[in-house]
C-alpha cells in the first residue's frame, strides 16, 4: 500500500519502506510517521511470510521493517527469505519481544538492527536511517551487553539459560507459551511430533526445568512478557 504525503524535490530520492507486522492498526501507525519524512515512503505493507516476501519480490524496497511475531511463522524465518531473494534490501526488526536475546540471532539471520516498539518515534526514525546507511542499530544497553559477552566469554565458555536455546528451540518454547500442544506445534513448524518432543526435553535442560508444568509455566510468562 503506497502512501506519500509530499511530492520528492528535485533530484532527490525517498527510501523505499516494506512494513511487515500482523497489526494492522501498528502499521498503519508506522505507516503515517513515515510517510511525514520528507525522505521517505512506504511502498507495501504485509501481515505474514508469504505477503512480506511477495512484497519484496514486487517492490524491491531500499529497507523492510518486520515484526518477529506475524500473522503466520516467524519473522527470523521471513528475514532469512528475504536475504536470499533480495539482498540488496536491508532490514530492521521492530518488535516486543527481548531485545538481548534476539540481538545476535537477528544480524546472523540478515538483518542490521532491532528496536522496540515502546521507542520514541524519534527514535525509530533514528533506526531507520541508521540502518538504511548500512549501519547497525540496536540499544545503548544490548550494545553493552554484546560487547560484554564478546569481551567476557571464552572460547570455550557456553551461554546459559535463555541465551542458550537455538532459533528452533526458542520457536518451540513460544508456541508452548501460547497454549500450543505437541500436535499444533508439529504442524506449525513442519517438523514430526518425536521432533518437537526432543526439542522439549532440550528445553528443559538447558533452562533447569524438570516438570512439563514448570516448562508451560515459564513459558506462559515468557510470552507473556515478550508479547
Amino acid at each position: 500500500m503506497m502512501r506519500t504525503e509530499k511530492q520528492n524535490m528535485p533530484g532527490s530520492k525517498k527510501a523505499r519502506i516494506l512494513i511487515v507486522d500482523d497489526h494492522p492498526m501498528l502499521r498503519e501507525g508506522l505507516a503515517a510517521r513515515i510517510g511525514r519524512q520528507p525522505d521517505l515512503e512506504v511502498c507495501g505493507e504485509a501481515a505474514d511470510i508469504t505477503e512480506g516476501l511477495e512484497q519484496v519480490k514486487s517492490t524491491r524496497p531500499d529497507l523492510a521493517i518486520i515484526d518477529l511475531s506475524l500473522k503466520s511463522g516467524h519473522g527470523l524465518e521471513l528475514i532469512k527469505k528475504i536475504k536470499h531473494a533480495c539482498r540488496a534490501t536491508k532490514m530492521l526488526v521492530c518488535s516486543m519481544y527481548d531485545e538481548t536475546l534476539y540481538a545476535e540471532r537477528v544480524v546472523r539471520a540478515g538483518a542490521l538492527g532491532f528496536i522496540n516498539k515502546q521507542e520514541l518515534p524519534e527514535k525509530v526514525l533514528e533506526a531507520i536511517r541508521q540502518v538504511l546507511a548500512g549501519k547497525l542499530y540496536f540499544s545503548p544497553a544490548t550494545t553493552e551487553h554484546l560487547l560484554q559477552r564478546a569481551v567476557g566469554m571464552s572460547p570455550g565458555a557456553t551461554e546459559t539459560g535463555m541465551e542458550s536455546l537455538t532459533n528452533r528451540e526458542l520457536d518451540v518454547f513460544r508456541l508452548i507459551g501460547q497454549g500450543k500442544t505437541s500436535r499444533q506445534i508439529a504442524k506449525d513448524l513442519h517438523l514430526s511430533i518425536k521432533t518437537v518432543e526432543t526439542h522439549r526435553e532440550n528445553i528443559k535442560g538447558k533452562l533447569g526445568i524438570e516438570t512439563v508444568a514448570e516448562l508451560s509455566r515459564q513459558a506462559v510468562v515468557w510470552v507473556m512478557e515478550n508479547g
